[in-house]
């Protein structure tokens, strides 16, 4: 480990990370319901180590799948339980159960999670889904 292969945001090199890819290849990104983004419109580069899209898809033209993948299921499951397992409130009546997993499931099973799904497209652009609005069979 050493300084010069610190670049501020983590370490370069390493392992080749491929969760953030659906089956198809397209980039995948799981974003916080209500949050605001900055958008760069111009040219689509990076900004502040995140990929951006140079437009967004309206809903209504949308061309990708409304079934939830098995990666996308995989990403919101495992980063919903992560926020329940620090306390986020929930939006589901826990009833008996505690295990932060098993709560993110019967958020997505009642299609509660607070999340939307962005996909890019091999042109730049890119088409935001809510959670509730994906297909999970």
């Amino acid at each position: 480990m050493s300084d010069d292969e610190y670049d501020g945001r983590g370490f370069r090199g390493g392992d080749d990370d491929d969760d953030d890819h659906d089956e198809d290849g397209e980039d995948v990104d799981v974003i916080e319901d209500g949050l605001e983004e900055e958008e760069k419109q111009d040219d689509g580069n990076e900004l502040g180590g995140i990929r951006r899209g140079l437009r967004k898809v309206a809903s209504t033209d949308r061309i990708t799948s409304r079934f939830m993948t098995k990666y996308e299921r995989a990403r919101i499951l495992g980063s919903r339980a992560l926020q329940i397992s620090k306390n986020a409130p929930l939006m589901v009546d826990p009833g008996e159960e505690s295990d932060p997993y098993k709560l993110a499931e019967m958020e997505l099973d009642k299609r509660k999670v607070p999340f939307i799904v962005r996909r890019y497209l091999p042109d730049g652009s890119y088409e935001d889904w809510k959670v509730s609005e994906l297909l999970t069979e």
